[in-house]
C-alpha cells in the first residue's frame, strides 16, 4: 500500500521537533546535568549538523532509489536544520555569553571553529530567507541554484566547526565529516554520467 505523501511529511516534521521536544523536557525536569549550558548549546549544533546532513542526503537517496518523493522534504528539513542552528548560535549568544558582544567578537576572530559557525549559520540564513517560491521567482532561476549550491559550503563548515571543538575524542565529528564525504561523492559521480550522457547525445 503506498503511503500519501502528506503523511509522510507530517510523520518527518514530527521527527524533527522530537529533540527540541526533549531539550525541552530535561531543561524542566533538570535532566541536563552539572553543565546546562554546555549540554543545550552542544545538543542543539549536533541536531544542526544532523538535520543539515539528512538534508543533504535526500538527493543521493533519489539518485540512488531513482524515486522523486525524497526530495519534496528538502525544504523542510533544510529550514530545520537553520532551526536548529539558530537556535544553537541563539544559545551562544543569550545563555553562554550574555550578550557580551565585545567577548563574542572576540571568540569570532580568535576562537577558529566559532569563526567558521558562524559563517555557516550565515549561509544557512540566506539560503532560508530565499526559501520561498516567490523570492526564487524574483532570483530567477539560475541565480537561485548558484545560491542554495552554498548549503554544500554549509555542510563542509559545519562539519569543520565540529571537529575543531571537540578537544579529545574526534571520532563523532570524523563519522560526520565521512557521511558529508560520502554524499559528495554521490553527487559528483552522478554530475559526471550526466555530462557523458549529454556528451554521448550530441
Amino acid at each position: 500500500m503506498k503511503v500519501p505523501f502528506r503523511i509522510i511529511w507530517w510523520a518527518v516534521l514530527v521527527l524533527v521537533l522530537l529533540p527540541m521536544a526533549w531539550l525541552i523536557y530535561n531543561a524542566l525536569t533538570g535532566g541536563l546535568g552539572a553543565n546546562p549550558i554546555e549540554a543545550i548549546n552542544r545538543y542543539l549544533g549536533d541536531w544542526a549538523l544532523r538535520l543539515l546532513l539528512i538534508a543533504l542526503a535526500l538527493t543521493p537517496i533519489r539518485i540512488l532509489n531513482k524515486k522523486a518523493w525524497p526530495i519534496r522534504l528538502r525544504r523542510m528539513l533544510g529550514l530545520s536544520a537553520f532551526f536548529y542552528a539558530f537556535a544553537h548560535l541563539s544559545s551562544y549568544v543569550v545563555i553562554d555569553q550574555f550578550f557580551d558582544w565585545a567577548a563574542i567578537w572576540q571568540d569570532i576572530i580568535k576562537r577558529r571553529f566559532i569563526t567558521v559557525g558562524m559563517v555557516a549559520v550565515l549561509i544557512l540564513l540566506a539560503l532560508a530567507i530565499t526559501s520561498p517560491a516567490s523570492i526564487a521567482k524574483r532570483l530567477g532561476a539560475r541565480n537561485w541554484k548558484r545560491l542554495h549550491k552554498l548549503v554544500y559550503l554549509a555542510g563542509a563548515l559545519g562539519c569543520l566547526h565540529f571537529f575543531w571543538m571537540v578537544k579529545a575524542d574526534i571520532r563523532e565529528p570524523v563519522i560526520y565529516g565521512i557521511i558529508f564525504s560520502i554524499l559528495m561523492i554521490i553527487r559528483l559521480i552522478e554530475s559526471r554520467r550526466k555530462k557523458l550522457v549529454l556528451g554521448d547525445g550530441q
